[in-house]
């Protein structure tokens, strides 16, 4: 018997990642997430799915951005009635992401004239379909079809997810690999035990600068922006980035590596999920910051923090004297309270933008990491003279060498790496690293493609 995979996401496109698995008697999907920047296709995200909704068993999702979780709700909307699986930290995680997501595209559908994507009723009752699997548990999810789930080092409860048919025949779905170490994060844990693989590679032809570097760099970088006198924008976003950003400011700041300006974190998502990290500290972060945490209570504030919830609260940081630091969101600069602080500041030459985490192609973020002059932002055009700078480091998923090195982690036991969730050139260029460098079977799927997986190989399902 074959397990069977179809690429409905995340094939040819670093968003939107959803994939079909068929046993021989369930059905599962991993993710179901929202395509975002250069991905996005509005006829597409409101498009019916492309598969029977109410035959699948469960949906199991590998992590909380939404880009793996962002149309969830929409399959409740279409009749799926089966559970949803995740860690317990993806849970708090997710239930955060997808309030969020509903007021988002609720006024994004009310500018275009049109009926939301989902509910919040939709979110609820997706929300409610959730059952939490800890990592290292085998759990049957479906008739026939067991999981496995593995730390992939990427945001807080983030999982590699390795499904297995009644025969033993295996299948590892990686969601985002994480960019280790990390300095509160487990690393990633390879996979040895599937028969085919199916593993992201957004960074798949690019080497971060090395994990050494990066605080020095960050420190410097910050130093310039500070005596240039004016405001220091960070989009960020409200997972990962954000939480890492803290950690390592505030470790700089009590070293007195740099001045002690104040730092505004201007979002409210950022500042929930900030409350999430800290209650999973003691569970889920690597042994050296729970040891950490213990002594310090939370290892992302310091005293010239300030969280700014609400409007008014927001409001109060354009009275503060510059030099200041506003961390806020969407970190590709396409919504959130950024926005508003860029309209505000990009045309001052005295403003440095920081640019810490990947920007999509298309995205607002994008085209200011590529030195556009001007920039579109909540519909309105803004001049850009500050200064931006990029530290490409602090992305949380692993670039070429490190994606390289979780693939070996597959082998000898994987027949395939299906080479996924990425750009084309990055698809490609890693899929030739593992051919050249590992001597494994590399595929780039396309979107719709059918694959049958056995112990002994892959083979493609000729189009109907």
């Amino acid at each position: 018997m074959a397990l069977r995979v179809t690429f409905h996401g995340g094939a040819g496109s670093v968003t939107g990642s959803n994939f079909l698995i068929e046993g021989s008697k369930g059905k599962l999907l991993v993710d179901c997430g929202l395509e975002q920047g250069q991905d996005f296709c509005m006829q597409c995200m409101y498009a019916p799915f492309p598969y029977d909704v109410s035959s699948i068993d469960a949906l199991v999702i590998t992590h909380a951005h939404l880009d793996h979780i962002g149309r969830g709700p929409k399959l409740i909307r279409e009749g799926f009635k089966g559970t949803v699986y995740m860690t317990p930290p993806t849970r708090d995680l997710t239930e955060l992401m997808l309030k969020d997501s509903v007021n988002l595209l609720t006024r994004e559908a009310k500018r275009l004239g049109q009926d939301p994507l989902y509910s919040e009723q939709d979110a609820s009752e997706f929300m409610e379909r959730v059952v939490t699997v800890n990592y290292h548990e085998e759990k049957e999810v479906a008739p026939g079809l067991s999981i496995y789930l593995r730390d992939t080092g990427h945001i807080l409860g983030a999982a590699s997810v390795r499904i297995k048919d009644a025969d033993g025949t295996s299948l590892a779905c990686t969601g985002d690999i994480g960019n280790s170490p990390n300095p509160y994060l487990a690393d990633f844990e390879p996979v040895p035990d599937a028969d085919a693989v199916i593993m992201e590679a957004v960074y798949g032809d690019r080497q971060h600068e090395h994990l050494d570097e990066r605080i020095p760099r960050l420190r410097d970088a910050m130093k310039r922006a500070i005596e240039r006198g004016g405001t220091i924008l960070m989009p960020a976003f409200s997972m990962e980035r954000t939480q890492l950003m803290l950690y390592e400011l505030s470790n700089l700041m009590e070293a007195g590596e740099l001045p002690e300006i104040p730092v505004f974190l201007d979002s409210p998502l950022a500042i929930s999920v900030t409350g999430v990290y800290e209650k999973w500290a003691g569970e889920y972060f690597n042994k050296a910051a729970q040891q950490e945490t213990k002594k310090e209570q939370s290892i992302f504030r310091f005293p010239f923090l300030t969280m700014t919830p609400s409007r008014e609260d927001s409001e109060t940081i354009a009275s503060t004297p510059s030099p200041k630091l506003i961390i806020a969101g969407a970190g590709m600069s396409h919504g959130g309270r950024i926005g508003k602080w860029e309209t505000k500041y990009l045309p001052d030459p005295s403003t440095t933008l920081f640019i810490v985490g990947y920007q999509a192609p298309g995205s607002p973020g994008r085209l200011l990491q590529d030195g556009a002059p001007r920039v579109k932002l909540d519909g309105r055009e803004v001049i850009v003279k500050a200064k931006i700078e990029t530290l490409t480091s602090w992305s949380a998923h692993a670039d070429r060498d490190g994606l390289l090195k979780f693939a070996e982690g597959t082998l000898p036991r994987a027949k395939a790496v299906f080479v996924s969730i990425g750009e084309p050139t990055s698809q490609r260029f890693l899929a030739q690293r593992i051919h050249d460098y590992l001597g494994a079977k590399a595929i780039i799927p396309a979107q719709g493609e059918v694959w049958n997986i056995t112990k002994e190989g892959v083979q493609k399902e000729k189009a109907p």
